[in-house]
């Protein structure tokens, strides 16, 4: 077992962690078929009300820093998000068989299980760092969402991942917005497949509620330079619209530190997304620095406000809610583990731009926004 928890240290910290990266720039019960794993006790059930979670990213790259990681989650937490990019060249062929990419999930659900947590997931095929390009695609492999490879590989590990797993909430990609706004010839491609791989899941699982991510600050054109001349506040809500009716939430992402920079968040900030929909709502990802760096302006009441606005303004609509972190990321530990992996140092430097963003700090010290967090998932 700690061979295999040590394989997926990094999984967790750069692939967990990349989903957010991008920034300005950018029920059935849930189980683990026993058979399949080595740990054995009865599946955490998905709450009542309001689920809240973190995705599975410790804030150091060590084996105790993880097992230590996923033990606090029980404490925090309901569940984890998991947000695995796809293994193209092990999928690409079939669903069926054995590769490290699916040993490196099942170690990720062991040890959400041991912990009391359950699971969602969100299948990505794009690049964290970059929601604008693909993530990990094979050599000669053509970037676009019509290519026949990639719609075999994405929807055989989609379905992979229904089977093995079963998570009552799947995702298929995330923050798609900003990939929608970068290639608007492959839109159409990539809906089509999502509505492929939808019909599918609702074939084999209907109570599964399948979604995909869309980024809410840039969705509201709130980074004039991401923003393709539209204004601030002109909410791009063609691009969601697109997916109806197969959208059975609508799940955003949102880091508004980068959008305010030291002023309150609107009161009405997150409001129009329970106006234009009946259907649940999520938070798929999010989080505020409790910090200035740069020219970002934050601090830790900032954080405690930025639980309070979720909350106030759409926390009752709410299916579950993911902050990204739970503990900041000791970067000296991080950046070693990213640079051993090929990652650039533009791409380190931008993540460290998430690093303060947990709710205790990397040593395990609570800020105020936990006692917040904590508060408010006890009254879901």
């Amino acid at each position: 077992m700690r061979k295999q928890i040590l394989l997926v240290i990094s999984a967790l910290l750069i692939a967990g962690l990349a989903c957010a990266a991008d920034g300005p720039a950018a029920t059935p019960t849930p189980r683990v078929p026993e058979a399949k794993l080595d740990f054995q006790t009865d599946a955490p059930v998905w709450p009542d009300g309001t689920a809240h979670g973190f995705f599975p990213s410790p804030p150091d790259v060590t084996f105790q820093s993880v097992l230590t990681h996923f033990e606090d989650l029980g404490e925090h937490a309901d569940f984890i998000l998991i947000q695995p990019n796809v293994p193209w060249q092990d999928f690409v062929d079939g669903v069926e068989g054995e590769s490290k990419s699916r040993e490196d999930l099942r170690n990720q659900v062991v040890l959400a299980e041991m912990n009391g947590l359950a699971w969602a997931f969100v299948i990505d095929p794009l690049n964290g760092l970059n929601r604008r390009e693909f993530f990990g695609l094979p050599e000669g492999w053509e970037a676009t969402f019509s290519n026949p490879d990639i719609r075999r590989a994405f929807s055989n590990f989609t379905v992979w991942c229904l089977r093995e797993f079963d998570p009552p909430y799947l995702g298929l990609a995330s923050e798609i917005n900003t990939y929608m706004d970068a290639h608007s010839g492959d839109v159409e491609h990539y809906l089509s497949l999502y509505k492929e791989v939808y019909a599918q899941i609702k074939a084999e699982d209907p109570g599964t509620d399948v979604f995909v991510t869309f980024q809410w600050d840039d969705l509201n054109n709130m980074f004039p330079a991401a923003a393709e001349g539209r204004q601030a506040y002109d909410t791009n809500w063609e691009q969601v619209e697109l997916f109806e009716p197969e959208l059975d939430v609508w799940a955003m992402s949102s880091y508004p530190y980068f959008v305010f920079n030291g002023q309150p968040i609107p009161d009405d900030y997150y409001t129009p997304l329970a106006d234009r929909t009946d259907k649940p709502l999520a938070i798929s990802e999010g989080g505020f620095s409790s910090k200035s760096f740069g020219p970002i302006v934050s601090s830790p009441e900032a954080q405690v406000g930025y639980l309070e606005a979720i909350d106030g303004q759409i926390g009752d609509r709410l299916a579950f809610w993911v902050y990204l972190i739970l503990s900041d990321l000791n970067m000296d530990s991080v950046q070693d583990a990213m640079s051993m992996n090929g990652m650039s140092e533009r791409d380190i430097d931008t993540l460290s731009m998430f690093a303060t963003i947990g709710l205790r700090e990397s040593d395990g010290t609570p800020k105020p926004a936990l006692e917040v967090w904590d508060r408010l998932r006890e009254a879901r």
